[in-house]
């Protein structure tokens, strides 16, 4: 494997803004996609998120195909639904983003704990980014499903090996939470604006 697990992601993310600053549909989609095969590597622990990921991924794109003209720019999906009064529904495309940029926040969370906490275990790397994250929008049943599932969590160090391909996996980490945080911050922010990045499951 050319570099890391994170050299595709770390690539997309050059495109994922406009000429004019503003966060575009399919590259964004795209960097989360490469994110999947990283949450591969974790095995049982992570079966969960990966369904969740990959549901709201093929969500927003299945709209996205609908007109990719008119959905061009990732909040275009959100708008139509604001203003047609259905950006709520379980099944919504703001859902979708909403809950997107909720699992990556948890990943995120999770990579910096791996960065910063050399001695934690993986369970204990999971557990802390779930608590800080996914946890306060959980109902109990998916909170509990999630702590079961992080006691699967692989061995640290097979992890990072697994991951690590021939590349620098830190620096690496490094570069993708430095690069990521902004635009997941800025998808909060957008949600925000519309009075929806508070929605918990049901």
């Amino acid at each position: 494997m050319e570099g890391t697990v994170f050299a595709p992601a770390l690539e997309g993310m050059k495109s994922v803004k406009s000429a004019e600053g503003e966060m575009q549909t399919k590259p964004f989609l795209e960097v989360c996609k490469q994110i999947l095969p990283v949450i591969e590597k974790f095995g049982a622990a992570m079966t969960l998120v990966k369904s969740d990921v990959g549901g709201n991924i093929t969500r927003l794109e299945t709209k996205y195909s609908s007109n990719p003209s008119e959905f061009d720019l990732l909040y275009s999906l959100v708008r139509v639904e604001v203003e047609a009064k259905t950006a709520k529904a379980s099944s919504s495309c703001t859902n979708g983003l909403l809950w997107l940029t909720r699992a990556m926040d948890f990943l995120l969370e999770l990579f910096r704990n791996l960065l910063e906490h050399q001695d934690w275990t993986m369970s204990q790397a999971c557990s802390d980014s779930y608590g800080k994250t996914l946890k306060q929008w959980h109902g109990w049943l998916a909170s509990s499903s999630f702590s079961i599932a992080m006691k699967l969590a692989p061995d640290r160090k097979k992890f990072m090996d697994v991951i690590g391909g021939n590349g620098d996996i830190m620096a690496d980490i490094e570069k993708f939470c430095t690069t990521f945080s902004p635009l997941l911050q800025e998808n909060h922010k957008f949600l925000a604006s519309v009075g929806l990045d508070d929605l918990k499951a049901s």
